[in-house]
């Protein structure tokens, strides 16, 4: 990676629309993780516990924590389920940023995914933080992300997000992948942007479930307000620039009955909004790459 960009867009913002005329694109994320996350019986020094109900510290280090797998499984078993079932509801298309090793072993999942066409970014071969990996544990990393989710759809992944954040070399790497054409390792804009002749379709750490399973947030309708007015403000503003909205989900988090009702009403309050164009988040990146093309190299 590059140096640091402060600067932007600045008050030259892009001029155009998304399709149809829409000044606000939305991007839903399902992260589905579940089944890849670190854990002792795939040789791991100690169970995975980010974004569960599971109390930490509980286990001892080094234990199985059998309360933090089962809600992992839950989130594959039943709260993936659950909200595919309301994106058919809202035909709503979601971007599932997928771990390889999750799909491949949810192979009912991956089936419904790869027949309802959804888009699928690479969320890497398992849930590891690349930042931790050297040079060459990264390059095979990504390699059998896009070929382990390959074989589990029937077509390669689109793009590339890491977990938490990437490697300095991450962005090198992945270009490595013809299909991997925009990375979402960025939170930086409330657009697309290039970044050194790559795109970046940026994700957002704040409309994100996480702050439910971390208690930023303490109930699912404040996640519904914080929501609500986000898309107020981005929409107000995309009438006169356009905006890019996404919203991040979990199986384990958003897939549970208490917090998933919130999800729903705010989703279908949206759904039908003047202005607002829902779509996968590769066909965001590829309609910015039409309408506003990569500088040239200077």
């Amino acid at each position: 990676m590059s140096q640091r960009d402060f600067i932007g867009y600045g008050r030259h913002k892009p001029d155009f629309r998304w399709p149809g005329g829409a000044g606000l694109a939305i991007v839903v994320v399902l992260n589905f993780e579940e089944g890849a996350e670190p854990s002792i019986p795939d040789g791991d020094p100690a169970t995975e516990l980010a974004l569960t109900d599971a109390i930490i510290g509980e286990v001892p280090a080094g234990t199985r924590d059998l309360v933090a797998e089962s809600l992992f499984e839950y989130g594959s078993r039943a709260g993936f389920w659950r909200l595919a079932d309301l994106f058919a509801e809202l035909d709503l298309p979601p971007t599932v940023s997928a771990c390889a090793q999750a799909l491949a072993r949810n192979p009912d999942a991956a089936g419904l995914i790869a027949e309802a066409g959804w888009d699928v970014c690479a969320h890497g071969d398992r849930f590891m933080r690349h930042f931790l990996m050297d040079d060459a544990q990264e390059r095979a990393a990504i390699a059998n992300a896009v070929s382990g989710i390959t074989r589990a759809i029937g077509r390669p992944p689109t793009g590339w997000q890491s977990r938490y954040a990437p490697s300095v070399r991450t962005r090198a790497l992945i270009a490595e992948h013809e299909c991997l054409f925009y990375d979402a390792d960025s939170y930086a804009d409330d657009l697309p942007f290039w970044h050194d002749g790559r795109l970046i379709v940026p994700h957002s750490f704040t409309l994100n479930d996480n702050r439910l399973a971390s208690a930023k947030l303490p109930t699912a309708e404040d996640f519904r307000a914080y929501l609500a007015s986000a898309f107020t403000t981005l929409l107000r503003e995309s009438r006169s620039s356009p905006r890019l909205m996404t919203i991040s989900l979990h199986n384990r988090v958003s897939g549970q009955p208490a917090r998933f009702d919130a999800l729903r009403g705010f989703l279908a309050d949206i759904r039908a909004t003047e202005g607002v164009w829902f779509a996968g988040r590769a066909d965001v990146a590829r309609h910015f790459a039409g309408v506003c093309p990569p500088p040239p190299a200077a």
